[in-house]
C-alpha cells in the first residue's frame, strides 16, 4: 500500500512540474512574440525613414 501511494505521489509531482513547465513556456512564447513584433516595427521604422548619417 506505501509504495502504490508513493508512486502516485511520484507521478503528481513530476504532472505538476511539467504542467508549470508548459504554463511558463507558453508565457515566455507570447512574451518573445511580443518582443518579436516591437523589433520588426522599429527596424521597419529604421528602414523607411533612412539613416541620415554623413
Amino acid at each position: 500500500m506505501n509504495l502504490a501511494l508513493i508512486i502516485i505521489i511520484v507521478i503528481a509531482v513530476i504532472l505538476a512540474i511539467f504542467g508549470g513547465l508548459n504554463s511558463a513556456l507558453s508565457w515566455l512564447l507570447w512574451v518573445a512574440l511580443i518582443v518579436g513584433v516591437i523589433a520588426l516595427i522599429v527596424f521597419l521604422f529604421r528602414v523607411i525613414s533612412g539613416s541620415r548619417r554623413t
